[in-house]
Order: structure tokens, then sequence, then C-alpha cells
């Protein structure tokens, strides 16, 4: 594997990464719709609008998804990541609209070393997701298992 940035050591109590900008169109919504979650305000504008969404919308998952891709290109791609044992929660709290940019941050909350597997630390993360109105639509926490870079060095 690549030299990465950021290992363990690097994700400090309080240390933010900015995620974003990201544009979000109604083409994408529609094709992401179509394939995983064809509810119909999530289909077209009009359905969208007869919705208490008012407008053609992302769906959740997709939301998701797309916060996902904000933090590999912020920091995972180039970090030790060895993956995540899961979600602690996730909430969507406003919807994202055709139209709609999205940026944020993702905040460190908690890093400890793992016993059961040496050379290789819990990063517990806070990520929040606002529209280009600052309102929030995506808040979540978890965890990713980063590897250590002074476990590197000695395997070296």
């Amino acid at each position: 594997m690549a030299e990465k940035r950021y290992c363990y050591e690097d994700f400090t109590v309080g240390r933010s990464f900015a995620l974003g900008p990201r544009h979000v169109t109604a083409e994408e919504i529609i094709e992401f719709a179509r394939e995983f979650d064809p509810q119909p305000m999530h289909l077209s504008e009009e359905d969208g609008r007869a919705s208490i969404l008012g407008g053609l919308s992302a769906s959740g998952w997709h939301t998701s998804g797309m916060m996902m891709r904000m933090l590999t290109d912020s920091f995972l791609l180039d970090s030790s990541s060895q993956g995540s044992p899961g979600i602690d929660f996730l909430e969507w709290r406003n919807p994202v609209l055709a139209g709609d940019t999205l940026s944020g941050k993702t905040t460190v909350v908690e890093a400890r070393p793992l016993k059961s597997r040496p050379g290789i630390g819990l990063v517990r993360f806070r990520h929040e997701i606002v529209n280009q109105k600052g309102e929030p639509v995506c808040t979540g926490e978890n965890a990713i298992m980063m590897g250590m870079r002074t476990a590197r060095e000695n395997a070296a």
C-alpha cells in the first residue's frame, strides 16, 4: 500500500476536516432513485412538490452516499483506513433538493488504540452536512479503524 498522509496518530480529538462543496442535480437524484429508491418524490419535481419535501428530493440513502463521497475526497482516500465496524447514528434532518449545494465538516470525537488489534486505532467521527442555506441535511457518527504510523515504522 502506498504511503498515506493520515494515520491514526493524526486524528486528534477536536480535529476537523472540511467536506464539499457538492452540487446536487435533478438528473443524479432521479438516476439514484430509479436504481435504489423509486419513490415518487425522488423521481419527479411534480410529485416532490406535492409531498412534504417541497420539490424533487434526494433519497436519504443518496444523501448518505454523497456524504460518504465527500469524506473519501476530503481525507479517507489519503488515510490508513481499514474500514468501519458500523454506524452509530445517521439522521436526515432536511430534504436535499435538486440544485442544492452541500458542504460540511467531519470532526474527531474520540480516538483509542484497539487492544485486540495491535497497530490499529479506532477513531470516532461526527459528520455534519448542510445545504447552501446552512440548514442541516445529514448528521451522523461512526468509527473508522485506522492503521498506526508507529506500527508501520516498526515493521519497516
